[in-house]
């Protein structure tokens, strides 16, 4: 099992933090240069509570489709996607947002196994953790330019 946290500080509201993290569009958007699309499912706008998404892209060269299906909503505080089909023996993503003195901490909690028993550890140690943890924080770093960029169009 391996394990990424990653904290961001955004000066934006939890609810816009919250749904930027759920909004298909914006996903896409965030990393286009994977080539990652939604393929299946909800395939655009928020996803919701129970909904699934097919995405497809390539990464490591290769690619890849990975479908998430929303376990747990807690608006504006938590959300949990799961993995139910895709390259990994399992992927849960825990979204964490918590106010504070009107910015919103964001938590990106991951825990995943690679397939292929003490092979897929080697490769989660030593090149996986560290690849799904750069495409995370660039993630994370969209939502805050563009969450911040809308909260400053609102003043």
């Amino acid at each position: 099992m391996a394990f990424i946290r990653i904290v961001t500080r955004i000066a934006a509201s939890t609810e816009e933090c919250f749904d930027l993290a759920r909004d298909i569009d914006f996903h896409a958007q965030s990393l286009e240069h994977t080539g990652e699309r939604a393929v299946a499912g909800c395939t655009t706008g928020l996803i919701e509570f129970g909904e699934s998404v097919t995405w497809e892209a390539r990464h490591l060269g290769v690619r890849q489709q990975l479908t998430s299906q929303l376990t747990e909503v807690d608006r504006p505080h938590h959300f949990r996607d799961e993995m139910t089909s895709g390259a990994f023996r399992s992927f849960m993503h825990d979204h964490w947002f918590e106010s504070h003195d009107g910015e919103t901490t964001m938590v990106d909690e991951i825990v995943f196994h690679s397939p292929l028993g003490p092979l897929g550890w080697l490769v989660d140690k030593l090149f996986m953790t560290g690849y799904l943890k750069r495409l995370i924080e660039e993630r994370c770093q969209a939502i805050k330019a563009e969450a911040e960029s809308r909260s400053q169009s609102l003043e």
